[in-house]
């Protein structure tokens, strides 16, 4: 796929019958070009500038969130600052069950490293796993997604 609108499609037509679980993972640039150009952008010798416009992107897990495509919605936050806070705000905002937040300003985690430690957020609690290998911590979400699946 090379944009978030084959995504969504991708992802649309194969939900079209309603899944348990939808575990929206991936990370979709917010934005995208509004022009496409299949041509090499010649500069112009008058100018040292140029300038793009951006348009936004379709939302995807928000998008398949609305359509109520799967029982249960599971999306990422990977935040800077006010992780938890944020994260609160993208599970309400995009309407899902359950949100992994992960503070990307951290070094001895996440991108790049074999550990990470995240916060689960549901819209009735907060479980923080403790820091663990990747394959690990893999599989807690993995058992807390099922039992959060059941237990709904």
């Amino acid at each position: 796929m090379k944009s978030a609108d084959e995504m969504l499609a991708a992802c649309e037509q194969a939900m079209e019958k309603q899944a348990d679980v939808f575990i929206g993972a991936a990370a979709v640039a917010d934005f995208k070009m509004k022009t496409v150009t299949d041509q090499k952008m010649k500069k112009k010798s008058d100018t040292n500038e140029i300038q793009l416009t951006l348009v936004k992107n379709p939302d995807i897990i928000a998008t398949l969130a609305q359509q109520k495509r799967s029982k249960v919605m599971v999306g990422f936050a990977a935040e800077t600052q006010n992780v938890i806070e944020y994260a609160k705000g993208k599970l309400e905002r995009k309407g899902l069950d359950i949100i992994i937040a992960n503070d990307v300003s951290r070094s001895d985690i996440g991108f790049n490293k074999d550990e990470n430690q995240v916060t689960v957020i549901t819209k009735e609690n907060t479980w923080e796993p403790a820091k663990a290998a990747k394959s690990e911590l893999a599989n807690q979400l993995v058992n807390f997604i099922y039992e959060h699946t059941q237990a709904n």
